[in-house]
């Protein structure tokens, strides 16, 4: 039987980070005298004592923590700091529904980037703040933080980190979990920092270069300006986001290894090389077709092509131009790109590099079986041979996707005016990507889109975030019997 009252005791902490993370944000309010003070300070509040409640009422749980605890609680944990982040959107003001404020708060959380703000510049600066710092909470992961304070209390955080990291492979950057949880965010907070000074340095404002460090590292895309990167027009700015996206697209162990002085480990990973030769390979055919159909000159062209494909392909979702005015190969080109992601271990969405790269292998080395049926042929990663379980996993992750892709763009057909419209905001909202094709491109928002279709796609934001399995094992029978 599922340990509830430890399921409870574990939501209630993480509520009272998600207060002090708020109270951060209401600290922001009081430097810009913001009229969000009040709202911030409440909506802290009311967490805490939602947390403190639920620690107080679960003091005598047993400390049993199970796989199928870990499920629950990753599903749950996404789902109810969405709802109370939320608050400082309603409170303030700033949102007018409690479905677009849940919609903006659970796209922060799987730091997806998809917004309905139709003029963010009037968002004052303490909301804005807390808007950008969903992002960064939620690119980490909220358990990866939970895994270095729930030791604290006696609680294990190994089956936690397996729910939330439910790809082919979640290295562990050291023996322990909790130190695993401590280097991923000291890596996290010094690639933050490192690109504030620099977008600082380069034009930002202080305040713009906090929030846009935030949802770079965290490939969520949030802006603090309705033209996103473009309203700056700073090519500096562009080539230090692109530097700092692809780092956020990449796992996370080799940039610990890279910081180790391990650089030739870190580069012969051959997840990486794929990463970097996608993009390559994406931003010449983008850019070669930028150069023959639009007067654009060569510098910004290849800045366009690159900008594009690093923020779509890492998740991140930024804008620099609208690439719906682009000649319809291009575009679909790019949108070809919503279906790689980063890579595992990254903080990025998608399928993963690696699952695309293991499929593409698979599907060649069948040929070879077929032509040499006794031949035995394993598929290697890294040179080393991938197990039959783990192939078995992707071909399935993947069946399941495309499944739900293709079904879900059917179902927004009834809300959504257009089939092209419907297929950009499934895989924009299930690849946690951000723009999406059609009214709901890079130009435009979500702001129009029926209240049915955002509460839809927020549940497509989950289920991509914690890559599907996690969320649609809770709907199998199985899961709840004892």
């Amino acid at each position: 039987m599922l340990n509830f009252k430890l399921i409870l005791r574990i939501l209630g902490f993480l509520l009272l980070v998600e207060a002090v993370a708020m109270l951060i944000a209401t600290v922001v309010s009081v430097i810009y005298r913001g009229p969000d003070f009040f709202a911030l300070l409440q909506s802290s509040l009311i967490c805490a004592a939602s947390g403190s409640s639920l620690v107080i009422f679960t003091r005598k749980a047993r400390k049993e923590l199970g796989k199928r605890e870990g499920f629950v609680i990753v599903t749950l944990v996404w789902i109810v700091f969405s709802f109370f982040g939320s608050l400082p959107f309603i409170l303030s003001h700033s949102v007018p529904s409690l479905t677009d404020a849940f919609f903006e708060t659970m796209s922060g959380f799987t730091t997806t980037g998809s917004s309905i703000l139709n003029d963010i510049e009037s968002v004052p600066h303490g909301v804005l703040f807390w808007r950008s710092m969903t992002q960064w909470l939620g690119g980490m992961g909220i358990i990866v933080l939970s895994l270095a304070i729930l030791p604290i209390f006696g609680i294990g955080g190994m089956q936690l980190f397996t729910a939330e990291v439910p790809g082919p492979v979640a290295d562990k950057l050291s023996p322990r979990i909790q130190s695993t949880a401590k280097s991923l965010w000291v890596i996290y907070l010094l690639f933050t920092g490192l690109e504030t000074v620099l977008l600082w340095m380069g034009g930002m404002t202080l305040f713009d270069a906090v929030n846009h460090s935030f949802t770079t590292m965290a490939t969520g895309g949030y802006s603090t300006k309705q033209a996103s990167i473009a309203y700056w027009s700073s090519p500096f700015i562009e080539y230090v986001i692109i530097i700092f996206t692809i780092i956020a697209g990449t796992n996370f162990s080799l940039s610990f290894l890279m910081l180790s002085g391990k650089f030739t480990k870190a580069i012969k990973d051959e997840e990486l090389r794929y990463y970097l030769f996608f993009i390559g390979a994406f931003t010449l055919i983008i850019f070669a077709g930028l150069l023959i159909t639009t007067s654009l000159g060569t510098e910004q062209a290849f800045r366009n092509a690159l900008f594009q494909v690093v923020t779509i392909i890492s998740t991140t979702g930024y804008a620099t131009v609208d690439y719906m005015h682009w000649m319809p190969f291009l575009t679909i080109v790019l949108f070809a790109v919503f279906f790689f992601g980063g890579s595992a271990g990254s903080t990025g969405g998608g399928l993963k590099i690696m699952r695309v790269v293991l499929l593409l292998k698979n599907s060649y080395y069948e040929l070879r079986r077929l032509i040499h049926p006794n031949a035995i042929v394993p598929v290697r990663f890294n040179n080393k041979p991938v197990s039959e379980q783990i192939i078995n996993n992707v071909l399935a992750f993947f069946m399941f996707y495309f499944i739900i892709f293709a079904g879900s763009s059917v179902l927004l057909m009834l809300v959504v005016p257009d089939l092209v419209s419907a297929m950009g905001a499934v895989a924009t909202s299930l690849g946690n990507i951000g723009p999406g094709l059609g009214v709901f491109g890079p130009a435009e928002n979500f702001s129009t889109l029926h209240p049915a279709g955002k509460w839809f796609l927020t549940f497509l934001m989950l289920l991509g975030r914690l890559e599907l399995f996690t969320v649609l094992v809770l709907f199998s029978p199985a899961f709840w019997k004892k």
